[in-house]
């Protein structure tokens, strides 16, 4: 067993985030400016072993339950979100692929506790042909967040027949992705937006780059799942929504303990009375906490349901739904404790020296996430409901 294994296995992966909240608080403003993790928060994530929380057990990974790895992508989004963006993104990108890859192939892919994988959303703009051994893949993508801190980058595309016509596998056109040497694509620095900057997310492009079967994975497809760990049925899209959602929370119970912290020992110019004998700021307080006690307590209560069930072999749709909707909710609720808490704290919210405004940012920016979109929720209402619906994102 490797250091970094035995530490992990003698520490919750929670106390583990937690130990690196200083670092991540004292460098958090230079990540801002220079849009991306700094060198000395990459190595004490690397060193506290944070990009193996989901890997298999059969590669030097940790498995952790869905419910811990949802507390320490918190604990880090508490002291910095795009850290614990990065945490989430190359973990679940690492081990749903690894669990749909050949062994071998997989272990020298992710032969050490600094191989992450970052790639950025799937479109249909991209073009994957089929061709003996593998495939020749062309296409742009963008939000390929932590990929500076990365040595592998993938991307997902439909497959097509060397005529053009779709290339169908199991029954279904075949849907994958692809992995390759972060040094074969063409990055494309353009990410100058509101928050979470220091995920670096650039968009990237590869041009008739030849991927072999065995860094093609097709993943959350059964018929390719390697790994059986209770991890793996949940899938992707879960398993991205849990993080993130845990991400949005972090940042929204750091807020508020700042505002609460603030609430104590300032008076507003524009009230006759200290924040702290405010009935309004009083029971505005006592909201907040319940708004966001509550919506962790939903995204624990599901992510353990949903965890156990996939390893008593019985997930079924419906927890599947339980979790999908706590997620969303989850994010919307978060981001408004977020909003509520920059706003009550006035003008003094506005510095970029102060704990507000960056986090604000960063708020915003992961609620624009396809995670936190509403139409999720209304889907959610349709299988209550049992009218006709469109499953998707489950």
């Amino acid at each position: 067993m490797d250091t970094l294994a035995g530490q992990a296995a003698t520490e919750s992966a929670e106390a583990r985030a937690r130990a690196v909240q200083p670092l991540l608080d004292e460098h958090g403003p230079e990540m801002d400016r220079r849009r991306e993790l700094t060198p000395e928060v990459v190595d004490a994530l690397i060193e506290k072993d944070m990009l193996r929380l989901l890997l298999p057990k059969s590669l030097g990974g940790q498995e952790i339950h869905l419910l811990d790895y949802c507390k320490a992508n918190e604990a880090l989004a508490w002291a910095d979100a795009s850290a614990g963006w990065f945490v989430n993104q190359s973990n679940v990108s690492s081990a749903t692929s690894a669990a749909s890859m050949p062994h071998e192939a997989a272990a020298a892919v992710f032969d050490s506790a600094r191989q992450g994988l970052a790639w950025g959303a799937r479109h249909n703009n991209s073009k994957a042909i089929r061709v003996d051994g593998g495939y020749r893949l062309t296409g742009t993508w963008s939000f390929a967040s932590g990929g500076r801190h990365t040595e592998w980058l993938g991307a997902h595309s439909a497959v097509q027949n060397p005529d053009g016509t779709l290339h169908i596998r199991y029954g279904r056109p075949d849907d994958r992705s692809f992995l390759f040497p972060r040094a074969k694509a063409k990055i494309i620095d353009d990410w100058f937006v509101l928050g979470l900057r220091a995920t670096g997310s650039d968009t990237y492009a590869v041009e008739d780059l030849f991927i072999p079967d065995e860094h093609a994975p097709a993943r959350d497809v059964l018929d390719e799942r390697r790994e059986h760990g209770p991890i793996y049925p949940i899938g992707s899209t879960l398993l991205y929504a849990s993080g993130f959602c845990s991400v949005t929370i972090g940042i929204a119970r750091r807020m508020l303990d700042t505002y609460i912290d603030l609430a104590r020992g300032r008076q507003s110019r524009a009230s006759t009375s200290p924040m702290a004998r405010n009935n309004a700021i009083q029971r505005e307080v006592g909201e907040m906490e319940a708004k966001l006690s509550a919506a962790r307590a939903f995204l624990h209560e599901a992510a353990a349901q949903v965890y156990d069930a996939s390893a008593a072999g019985k997930l079924d749709v419906d927890l599947r739904m339980r979790l999908r909707l706590a997620t969303t909710w989850g994010m919307n609720q978060a981001t408004d404790v977020s909003i509520a808490c920059y706003r009550g704290a006035g003008t003094g919210a506005i510095f970029e020296r102060g704990l507000f405004e960056r986090r604000l940012r960063d708020a915003l920016s992961a609620s624009q996430h396809l995670q936190a979109m509403w139409p999720m929720v209304e889907m959610v209402g349709r299988h209550l409901i049992g009218t006709e619906n469109v499953v998707q994102f489950i």
